[in-house]
């Protein structure tokens, strides 16, 4: 196969890398990476001093045009860790300490992709803090205790606290409750936890997740404590709450929350109806019955519904009478909802 043949800039640009290579006196790979180390030292200083240039509106020595009061004040030096090993850059400073670098910003201490967000996205993987150390001094070449690892992991504990507890709005229109189950890593074994989500629609439209608790099998005495605690926060009613139809799930919420009106979500009733249908069926069944949903006003829902039940009723008579029967529970709620919440 014939080599691609280059552009003349790149022709030129490489002339340029091997003269570089042969004044630098480069034999082998740890050469390279000095130089690498060496050129990255290069840039960002090169990058600050132009920096403070702006700041203060006057470059070095050009003394005619300085309109300030504030004036350069000699260098730092500042160790950075790179993907090539530790990099010490000369770091510009001024007389009143008002620089504020954005190339490196004062408390940078690495220009790899940050490893502290490397470690703490690790660490939520599931790997452990000895994983994580060799990780680290593989790719980055930078030795992290277990010790480092956990300071960095547990910052993020009260930063999460915080957002677990904050305010929050008194009413919303909707609130879907869920629980997502995962395997994770306890105590040495592999266990499955349910990740207990709850995301609200305010009354602007405006979608939020309202918490995540962990705990273990979804139950809806779990759920109990979470309603409570969304209560506890601020919130004083919720007018519909989209849930899986889990046993217990209902009293659970009218204990807390007793005018909200209860819905099934939909994405678990078309799961639930495919409990019934053969394989072969599936896919025209469920597009047939989305077309029931997805319809643009209750008119067109009933058209298709009565199209669905052509199709499908003598076959599969289960799921033709649960769409009914969800029909007349919904003309139901939204009847007691909208006569509880109207002014008299």
């Amino acid at each position: 196969m014939a080599r691609k043949k280059r552009a003349p800039e790149e022709n030129a640009r490489r002339e340029k890398i091997r003269e570089l290579l042969q004044m630098a006196n480069i034999g082998s790979m740890e050469d390279i990476q000095s130089l690498f180390k060496e050129t990255i030292a290069e840039f960002m200083e090169n990058g600050l001093e132009s920096e403070l240039d702006d700041e203060l509106g006057y470059s070095k020595y050009d003394y005619k045009n300085k309109d300030t009061d504030n004036s350069r004040n000699g260098h730092s030096s500042k160790s950075l860790r790179t993907s090539f090993g530790e990099v010490e850059v000369s770091v510009p400073r001024d007389r009143k300490g008002e620089f504020e670098p954005k190339l490196l910003k004062k408390n940078q201490t690495s220009i790899s992709q940050d490893i502290e967000e490397k470690i703490l996205s690790m660490y939520a993987k599931g790997m452990t803090t000895s994983d994580i150390e060799a990780h680290i001094q593989d790719i980055y070449g930078v030795e992290v205790s277990d010790t480092t690892v956990s300071r960095i992991t547990d910052k993020i504990l009260p930063v999460a606290k915080e957002w677990q507890q904050r305010p929050l709005e008194a009413i919303y229109a909707v609130v879907f409750l869920d629980a997502i189950h995962y395997h994770v890593r306890s105590e040495g074994q592999i266990v499955k936890k349910a990740v207990y989500i709850a995301i609200g629609i305010n009354l602007d439209g405006k979608k939020d997740v309202l918490g995540m608790w962990v705990g273990e099998n979804e139950s809806a005495k779990f759920w109990a404590t979470v309603l409570n605690g969304l209560r506890n926060r601020g919130v004083e009613d919720i007018f519909i709450a989209c849930t899986d139809n889990l046993t217990g799930f209902s009293a659970a919420i009218e204990a807390v929350f007793p005018k909200t009106e209860i819905q099934n979500c939909i994405i678990h009733q078309l799961r639930n109806s495919s409990k019934y249908v053969s394989y072969k069926d599936i896919k025209a069944l469920m597009a047939d019955l989305k077309a029931v949903y997805a319809a643009v006003d209750e008119a067109a829902a009933l058209d298709a519904l009565d199209a669905f039940s052509e199709r499908w009723d003598k076959k599969y008579p289960k799921i033709w009478t649960s769409r009914r029967q969800d029909w007349s529970m919904i003309h139901a709620q939204l009847a007691v909802f909208f006569a509880d919440r109207m002014p008299d």
